[in-house]
């Protein structure tokens, strides 16, 4: 396989199908059922399976029962030098926590980018894997998320051990 090549596998998860792209450098994307970030993008993709989405499918599928906090992927990030560190930024936010776009901001250098960080953000390739939902409104309030408000509520909660009612770990949205 060429690094041009992407092969692509759809995922079943509690959050509905995710369809993983690669290459044979590493995971380029992840994207929810009709995500319009990804249309027309990978059309040329192979459906299939290789190492990195065995891996990621396998990852995921720990990481939804509640036995992975952290994910061991190749990436394989396509983006602007500014997206790719505010990418890399959101794997040190540790599980279960969140942070602001602000402080996310200042992690890179950049304390007056915080806009700019949101836009990076809303086109994370590899949401879950790289914790964007992570990132709140400096004030707490769930702000903007490519899956949409209630699957960053459901992520946050599966993290915390809590449903949305707060008692009992998170179910199946889908």
């Amino acid at each position: 396989m060429s690094t041009n090549t992407i092969t692509s596998h759809v995922i079943d998860s509690p959050i509905g199908p995710l369809t993983a792209f690669a290459s044979d450098k590493g995971l380029v994307a992840i994207s929810w059922a009709d995500d319009p970030m990804v249309d027309g993008k990978y059309d040329d993709a192979t459906d299939g399976m290789n190492d990195v989405l065995a891996s990621t499918e396998e990852q995921l599928d720990e990481y939804f029962s509640g036995d992975r906090t952290s994910f061991d992927l190749p990436l394989d990030l396509r983006g602007t030098e500014f997206q790719v560190q505010a990418w890399k930024a959101l794997a040190e936010i540790p599980f279960g926590e969140t942070t602001s776009y602000g402080k996310q901001a200042q992690k890179i250098g950049r304390p007056t980018a915080v806009r700019a960080i949101g836009a990076a953000n809303g086109k994370n390739p590899v949401p879950i894997v790289l914790p964007c939902h992570r990132v709140v409104g400096a004030n707490g309030a769930l702000t903007g998320f490519a899956g949409g408000l209630e699957i960053k509520r459901f992520l946050l909660d599966l993290e915390s051990g809590a449903s949305a009612d707060g008692n009992t770990p998170a179910g199946r949205l889908f």
